[in-house]
């Protein structure tokens, strides 16, 4: 073979080498580049009291992606919470799925991402199993209040009206019954046997005729005039003895 002939096959080997190795780097490079499953990841999480599945799509290439989130039991699709579509970055884009979730549930999110006619990604997320407590409003224990200091209001102290004395009976006396009158004796009734004195002897004796009193008046009438007497001869003896 001559000079020339071995110097232009040497020269399209060459060229082959290269388109290929060519070809395996953009090859590399575009599988690189292309959107994949493990760009996508999912979480429960909470939003206040309720509950949500965040999906984040962390794909470079921004290629839209179709994500579906299934509610799981046994093993099989229960219901399909919601579907969204979805276009990531390298810096990653969350969107969020209004889920009630309960207490270890167990959710499938798939995720279909197709670019011109080619299919790109048409697989799941790994099975997200919720925490195992759920949302709550407050987890910090509220104070009890503090009971009311104010003083009840006290009992009436006004006697009732079933205690109330009918008016008009505090003046009436309880009146002896006739059997009483007439068996309980005087409490003045002398306990002697002596005879009671008559009607006129009683008057006479109030009076004063039927006791000492005109002894004692007689007598006090004969000391007037004996000091009468005194007085009368006494003054003449004096008028005598002046002369």
């Amino acid at each position: 073979m001559s000079p020339s002939r071995r110097t232009a096959a040497r020269s399209v080997r060459m060229l082959g080498v290269t388109a290929a190795s060519t070809a395996l780097v953009l090859g590399a490079s575009g599988s690189a580049l292309a959107s994949k499953i493990t760009d996508f990841s999912a979480a429960a999480a909470c939003d206040g009291t309720k509950g949500v599945i965040t999906v984040t799509d962390s794909d470079p290439t921004g290629t839209p992606a179709v994500v579906s989130v299934f509610l799981e039991n046994n093993g099989a699709d229960l219901r399909k919470v919601g579907e969204q579509t979805v276009e990531g970055s390298q810096k990653g884009v969350t969107i969020a799925f209004a889920e009630d979730w309960e207490p270890n549930a167990i959710y499938r999110v798939h995720v279909t991402a197709v670019k011109g006619e080619k299919t790109l990604v048409d697989a799941d997320i790994p099975l997200l199993t919720t925490p195992a407590r759920a949302c709550q409003a407050d987890d910090t224990p509220t104070t009890p209040s503090t009971p009311s200091t104010s003083p009840s209001p006290s009992p009436s102290t006004s006697p009732s009206d079933s205690a109330s004395i009918p008016a008009g009976t505090e003046s009436q006396a309880p009146t002896p019954s006739p059997g009483e009158s007439d068996s309980t004796a005087p409490a003045d009734t002398p306990a002697s046997n002596e005879p009671s004195p008559a009607v006129g002897e009683s008057n006479l004796a109030e009076t004063g005729a039927g006791s000492n009193t005109g002894l004692i008046v007689g007598i006090a009438a004969a000391l007037v005039v004996i000091g009468g007497g005194a007085v009368f001869f006494g003054m003449r003896r004096k008028g005598s003895s002046n002369r």
